[in-house]
Parts: structure tokens; sequence; C-alpha cells
């Protein structure tokens, strides 16, 4: 990876080890269900902090609320931007939130399957573009100029991610392990301060989720970008994670450091406690 690229591809200002976003008190209802109860955790910049949990226990409601998609009843989600100063997510529209630097991947495939990988990446740059749309559609001076621009990004997106021979092919007519990698591709292609991954290995092999930990991992060490994953794999997790938060029946019940959680009682009870028995 460039020394260029290293730069360009962490949006945060923040010296690593900072406090970045603080979740205080979520609380999610739908009707009479409480997705959320009272969640409160903070992410430092820099780290891979793990979210887990047994099935409905409100990990992906977490993250839409991080994201915009959902607004809380109760709670603020504090986002330290360094030099754009800080912003409570809460009250913040999803537009403004991915200008922030905030990306995010689904859990369910969001790509524009009739359309090429380069062209899903480039995708990614859409908020850094800021040529009138005149220019673009005629595609010259200005707009010529920054279009290069951003296709440097893109091209070392590619690199990283190993995707250099598929860069022209439909996405639709990918595996699913490569349609994964595009997707983190376009995310890291907003240049994020935050990026949000939900259950980036779902429905990988072993070779696939050996390939999508290592790009997980080189983001965070060659980039330093702070990422918040959720994963089932309690493999996984434990060996990339720097902190991680459990999630049961939206509540939060234990954060920490890998071994420590791992350790916890209630967290074996509630999601751990089959597979450490067994």
């Amino acid at each position: 990876m460039s020394r260029a690229y290293r730069h360009n591809l962490n949006g945060s200002t923040l010296e690593a080890g900072a406090l970045q976003m603080e979740i205080k008190d979520i609380t999610l209802r739908f009707g009479g269900v409480r997705a959320l109860d009272g969640v409160s955790f903070n992410v430092a910049q820099g780290d891979i902090h793990a979210i887990i949990g047994p099935n409905g226990a409100g990990k992906t409601s977490l993250l839409n609320c991080i994201s915009g998609l959902y607004r809380p009843q109760v709670g603020e989600i504090v986002f330290h931007g360094g030099d754009r100063g800080d912003r409570n997510l809460v009250r913040t529209k999803p537009g403004a939130i991915a200008r922030l630097g905030i990306a995010r991947t689904f859990q369910n495939i969001e790509l524009f399957r009739h359309m090429t990988v380069l062209e899903n990446l480039m995708l990614g740059r859409h908020t850094h573009m800021s040529h009138h749309l005149l220019a673009s559609f005629l595609y010259y001076g200005p707009a010529q100029r920054q279009e290069i621009r951003e296709r440097e990004l893109v091209e070392e997106v590619i690199d990283l991610l190993e995707i250099q021979a598929v860069r022209n092919k439909e996405v639709g007519a990918l595996a699913y392990g490569f349609q994964k990698r595009v997707e983190l591709g376009r995310a890291l292609c907003m240049q994020p301060s935050l990026l949000l991954l939900d259950e980036p290995m779902a429905g990988m092999n072993a070779e696939e989720k050996e390939d999508m930990a290592r790009f997980v991992l080189d983001v965070n060490d060659l980039a330093g970008v702070t990422t918040v994953l959720i994963e089932h794999d309690m493999g996984v997790i434990m060996d990339i994670s720097d902190r991680v938060s459990v999630l049961d029946f939206g509540r939060c019940i234990a954060d920490g450091a890998p071994a420590e959680v791992g350790s916890d009682q209630a967290v074996r009870d509630a999601y751990l406690g089959q597979e450490a028995n067994a």
C-alpha cells in the first residue's frame, strides 16, 4: 500500500486511541418491543471493535442507529470528527453521516448487480465529487480531472482487495466471496473515518473468511481506520478484535478486551455457553 493511499484512506484526523464515538444510553423501540435498551459503550480511534450477541440481540439495529437508518427514542451517539468537530448522529440525516466519513456494508449485499466492479467502486467516491452535473455529463475540464484523481484511489482499493481480475465484470456474475469484497471496497472508497461492517464473513467458507479477516486487518494496520464489526464467528472475533461489546436482548451485558469478554460468565451463559461447554 502506498504512503499516499495510507493517508487518503483514513478520513479521521484523530490520534490513535482517542475517543472517536460515544454511544450513550441508546433505546430503540418498535411499538412495544425494545430492540435496544439503554446501550452504552465507547469506540476508540484505530480499534477493531466487535459487537457480538445472539440473533435478535439488537446488533444490526445499533448499526442502523449509527448510520442514521433508525432514530432511537432515547440517547445520543456522539461522533468526534477531529477537525470537523463533534456531532450527535441521532440528530443527523444519513447523507450527512456519510459525508462525515462513516461508511458501512450490509448483512445482505447491497450492490448494483448490473454494473461492473469498477463502476460500483466509483460510486463510493460520490460524496467527494463536487463538479457540476453538466460538466459530469460532458466529461470535460474540471470534471474529467477530478474523476482521474478519484480513480487513483479506487485503483489502490482494487489492489488492496485483490480484485484486479474481476474489475470489469458485472457484480451479479461474481462469486459470493468476491461480491463481499466489492461491497467492502465501495465502503473503503468513501475514505471512512469509521467503517461499519455487518457480518462481512456471513455465508463464506473457511478460505474466504480467512481472506476477509486479512483485508479487515490490513485496512486497520496499514491505514488505522476504525472498524465496528458484527460477526458470529467467535474465532475470528477473538483473533482480530481490540475490544468487544456484547448485546443480549437489546442490552449491553459486557464490554472489554476479547479475552476478558470471553471469560465473562454472563457472556458464556448468553452466547458462548454451548460452545464453551462443548
